[in-house]
């Protein structure tokens, strides 16, 4: 769980627009932005994977996240982590335990996927690459650079690619400073379905008082 962690804190933790932007990139960025925010949920799976400074594999998992609005649920191997906008809930598997918090949407330090997909929109430099093929699909690659403390973030590059018809990203892929890369592979997406509500809460009566673990104030 502590890479998508690293992802999805990566993002939501930036927090001030960069001014000397590529103005090719920007409305391409622009139209994504706006594509996405008009959906009413979310449904992606998508493949990670690591390799190390060698380009030998190190790691590789599917994973799965549904978002409606602020509410989300994302499934990875040996973890399952609820959110109905108040409340989060972190079932670890292998554990056998449930850990509870309050969930604050403005807190950057807190595990917030609906932002996966917007997350170029603060605390980045970007510019536009090229053109290329993913699979059948023709997208743009657009390079995104941290502009918010870059010392301190474990990665020093970001290639967003967009699909150029559906304006929708296909993969990310975050180059490291300790010469790994980590690329996430949207395999499936899904838009406008419908969630339910109660998608997105997390049901305790399975687990023992132990098993439970409230971090609630």
């Amino acid at each position: 769980m502590k890479k998508i962690f690293l992802f999805i804190l990566a993002f939501t933790g930036l927090t001030s627009i960069a001014q000397d932007q590529d103005q090719k990139a920007k409305p391409i960025l622009d139209d994504l932005s706006k594509t996405t925010k008009a959906y009413k949920t979310i449904t992606s799976e998508y493949i990670y994977t690591i390799t190390n400074k060698d380009k030998k594999q190190l790691e590789k998992w599917t994973g799965k996240v549904l978002i409606k609005g602020s509410k989300f649920k994302l499934d990875i191997p040996g973890n399952k982590i609820v959110c109905d906008s108040k409340t989060i809930w972190a079932h670890n598997k292998d554990a056998g335990e449930v850990t509870i918090k309050s969930f604050d949407a403005n807190n950057e330090d807190q595990l917030n996927p609906t932002k996966i997909f917007t997350m170029y929109e603060t605390g980045f430099k970007y510019k536009y690459d090229k053109e290329v093929k993913v699979g059948t699909n023709t997208c743009h690659l657009i390079i995104l650079y941290p502009s918010v403390k870059p010392e301190k973030k474990k990665f020093h590059t970001v290639k967003l690619y967009i699909d150029k018809a559906k304006k929708q990203i296909t993969e990310v892929i975050m180059l490291m400073k300790d010469g790994s890369t980590q690329t996430y592979d949207i395999k499936s997406f899904k838009a406008n379905a419908e969630l339910p509500d109660a998608t997105f809460t997390f049901d305790l009566k399975p687990f023992k008082a132990d098993q439970i673990i409230d971090e609630r104030e």
